[in-house]
This record gives C-alpha cells, sequence and structure tokens, in this order.
C-alpha cells in the first residue's frame, strides 16, 4: 500500500514564509502531498507519528525552486549556439534546430531538461514549447511529475526563417486543441499561452490569443520582450512602438502576462509594468551569454513589480540550474547598484515565493507552510564549509551552493530525487537516447 503520511525532520527548515523564519528542532508533517503540520520535533511526537519518518539531522530543507521562463524544446541543443548576438542566433541556430525536431528529438530534449530541473532543486517550471508536437512535451511533464505550466509557441510571421511558422488560423486552432486538452489536465499541468515574441506574431494572433487565454481560468500569457536592442529597434520599425508600450496598445498585459527579460525599458515601459501588474521573468544567465544586457531589478523591486526568475534555455546559457541564477542575480547588479542592491534573501526569495506569485500559485507553493503543498528540497549545506546561522545561510544557498549540494526533491510528497540520484529516469538510457537522437536532428536540421 502507497504511503501518503510522513514527518521530515532536518537540521533546519528555510521557510520562505512572509517572515521568513527559520527553524530547527522542528518536524514537518505531510498527509497526502500538503504540509499539514509545522511543529517541535520531540520524542513523543516520532515516537507516537503513524507514518513514515524521514530524519535529515545534517540537510537543510527548502521550498521547491520555481522558474518562470525556461525552454524544454532546446536541452538538446547545449553547446550548439554558442557566442551569438539574439537575433542571429535565432535565425542561424535556434529556429532551424526548433523546426527540424520530430517527436522523438523532442522527448528526448524534454526529458533531459526535466532530469537536470529536478536533481538541480526545481520544482515548478513555466515552460514555452515550441512549434509542433507539443503534445510531448505535455507527456513528459505529466510523467515525470514536476509542476509545471506550458504551451505551444506560436510563430505566424518568420523572417529570420520562414519554414518555421504556421498560418494564423492553425496556430490558433493547434493552441486552442492543445489547452482544452491539457489545462488543468491535473492539479499540476496548467496551460500558459505563449506567443514567441512581437516580432514573429501579427497583431491578430496577439489579440486572439490574450481573447482565448480568457477562456481558460487559471491560464497565463507568456512570451518575451525587450530582450535585445535589435530586436527592440526592429519592433519599433514594425510597430511605431517599444515591445511593453506595443503589447499595451493592443491590451495584451495584465497581472496574468509573464514577459522573459524586459532588459531595456524605459520609464514609461516600467510604469506600464507597474500598473498592469505584468510579471518579469529575469533570466541573467542567458542576457549575459548573449550579450543583451541586464535588467534593471532593483528598480523593478522598488516599483512593486513582481520579479522571478528562469534559466532560459539551455542553448543560450548552458544549463537550467537556478543555483546559477540566484548567484549571477545577486552579482551583476553589484557593480552596478552597490553591493547591497539584491542581497542574498531577496534573491532566494525571487527563487521560490516570488516565482510562486508570478504564477498565481501563492497559495500552493513557494514556501512551506501549513497547507501548501509538499514541494520541498533537501540540501547538505555542510559542503559550503560554512557555520548554518540565521545570518548566512541564504549565504550559503545563494553564493556557495549548487547543484552538487541538492539530495532529495520531493514534489506533492512524492519523492523525485534521492541521495543525487533521478528516481524518474535512468541516466545511462537518458544520454544515450539523447546523443541519439541529437545526432539524427542535426542531420535533418543540414
Amino acid at each position: 500500500m502507497k504511503q501518503n503520511k510522513y514527518l521530515f525532520i532536518p537540521q533546519k527548515i528555510v521557510t520562505a514564509n512572509q517572515n521568513n523564519d527559520i527553524l530547527t528542532e522542528t518536524a514537518v508533517e505531510v498527509t497526502e502531498g500538503v504540509i499539514t503540520a509545522i511543529s517541535p520535533a520531540t520524542d513523543d511526537l516520532i515516537e507516537t507519528f503513524q507514518g513514515a519518518i524521514f530524519e535529515f539531522e545534517n540537510l537543510v530543507m527548502i521550498p521547491g525552486f520555481i522558474q518562470t521562463h525556461v525552454h524544454l524544446c532546446q536541452t538538446l541543443f547545449r553547446g550548439l549556439a554558442d557566442d551569438l548576438l539574439l537575433l542571429d542566433w535565432l535565425q542561424k541556430k535556434i529556429f532551424p534546430l526548433e523546426c527540424a525536431h520530430d517527436e522523438g528529438s523532442l522527448r528526448a530534449s524534454c526529458r533531459l531538461g526535466i532530469d537536470e530541473l529536478l536533481t538541480s532543486g526545481t520544482t515548478t517550471i513555466l515552460d514555452m514549447g515550441t512549434l509542433n508536437h507539443q503534445e510531448i512535451v505535455f507527456e513528459e511533464l505529466i510523467n515525470a511529475g514536476i509542476r509545471a505550466y506550458a504551451g505551444n509557441c506560436l510563430i505566424d510571421i518568420n523572417e529570420l526563417y520562414p519554414p518555421f511558422k504556421k498560418s494564423t488560423e492553425d496556430n490558433l486552432k493547434y493552441t486552442y486543441d492543445l489547452a482544452k486538452s491539457y489545462h488543468k489536465y491535473s492539479s499540476k499541468i496548467k496551460f500558459g499561452f505563449a506567443p514567441r515574441f512581437v516580432l514573429s506574431c501579427s497583431e491578430k494572433l496577439l489579440r486572439d490569443v490574450k481573447a482565448m487565454q480568457k477562456e481558460f481560468p487559471g491560464s497565463l500569457l507568456h512570451t518575451h520582450s525587450s530582450e535585445n536592442k535589435a530586436e527592440i529597434e526592429t519592433v519599433r520599425k514594425m510597430t511605431g512602438k517599444n515591445n511593453i508600450e506595443y503589447f499595451n496598445s493592443i491590451d495584451f498585459l495584465c497581472d496574468r502576462t509573464v514577459l522573459a527579460h524586459c532588459v531595456h525599458t524605459d520609464d514609461e515601459e516600467i510604469d506600464i509594468l507597474k500598473n498592469t501588474g505584468t510579471r518579469v521573468a529575469h533570466c541573467p544567465s542567458s542576457n549575459m551569454k548573449l550579450g543583451s544586457g541586464i535588467a534593471n531589478i532593483p528598480r523593478y523591486l522598488k516599483e512593486g513589480i513582481s520579479v522571478s526568475l528562469g534559466a532560459d534555455g539551455a542553448p543560450c546559457n548552458n544549463n537550467l540550474n537556478m543555483f546559477n541564477e540566484m548567484k549571477l542575480a545577486a552579482l551583476i547588479q553589484k557593480p552596478i547598484n552597490g553591493p547591497q542592491a539584491m542581497d542574498a534573501l531577496t534573491v532566494f526569495r525571487l527563487a521560490t515565493i516570488e516565482g510562486a506569485k508570478a504564477l498565481h500559485l501563492e497559495n500552493e507553493i513557494g514556501s512551506i507552510e501549513i497547507g501548501k503543498k509538499a514541494d520541498m528540497v533537501f540540501l547538505d549545506l555542510e559542503k559550503t564549509s560554512q557555520p548554518l546561522d540565521q545570518e548566512n545561510i541564504y549565504s550559503s544557498i545563494v553564493y556557495s551552493a549548487n547543484k552538487d549540494n541538492v539530495k532529495h526533491v520531493f514534489v506533492d510528497g512524492e519523492k523525485v530525487v534521492q541521495n543525487d540520484i533521478s528516481l524518474i529516469y535512468d541516466q545511462k538510457e537518458l544520454l544515450a537516447s539523447g546523443r541519439e537522437e541529437l545526432f539524427k536532428l542535426i542531420k535533418r536540421a543540414e
């Protein structure tokens, strides 16, 4: 019989709750995937508990990381699109490779990406899918048990790589059918409508997608914006407006819209983000590697704009590791805005509870609190060789830790990573399949 009641007793609990409580000598009770009690870890509790007990005396419990912008379909392209600016990167590498995906290569790419995310502590994602075979992405998300918003990428204009597009009508029909099939497929899977960016979408497509999103309560809008100066200049020529100004003019922005990047924005656009409640997904490693720039995240936070973190895709940063994003999110601001501009606690919250807020899931995930889903990560921070007092535990996580510190991962109270090893995938099979599918994909792209 499947066990549905657990007691977790870690060394410390970094809650990410409103008070940023850090708890010691505390037990977390989980019943059917939900945190049902947080109480002192007394001998009496341990002796009388009716269920499985996990005593992780040397490990720190944190909420599962939440990434609000990733591309699972691109994981297979890691290392194939280095040292290019955004539009060249898309034209010469990414669009041709995505266009060459078949069901086998897309499945391999998703599995590699999900495995990397889970084993590095990410338990929830907002994924931008691809133009074709999107049902494969949903199948893999469902099979893996990760929590996700996802949706097919919509493209009806593509001057960079014309073969990679569909008609407006075909885009909309495919999207509607997918949303009907997969939105709220389970408690962990929801739909994110995902037009690629202004340069690949007609005004009709964007307007109709926004209208369609309203038919699916609880869904999101997810796109790219204001990432690269050449992109922004091209958008101005195409629309007469900057990205965010244009989105606002067609009523695309709202509190259920997540814009990835927002690197180059002016005062008017910042006001629009604030007034519409639009969410910003900050992707520091991608922005640096593509030479796009550094988003003014301290300004956004000061203005009360929702900011969260995402690794973007493997070919624009070479990993999907939230520890990398946290560290860079903190460090890149310091030479510009001073050493205290992005402290470790602020960044940790961007990776957890603020990510949950961006996805409207803050009542379900993002912190260790009673009533929330048991999405939990256990870290071995003794490897950082720092004393784990309340003052520096965030420093240990943000500045010193990495994927190697992740020991166990639970989603909905179900263990998906144990002692660094995925319980979802066979690593050797995963890598062998990935290499085989990549070889065939490159041949197709050529």
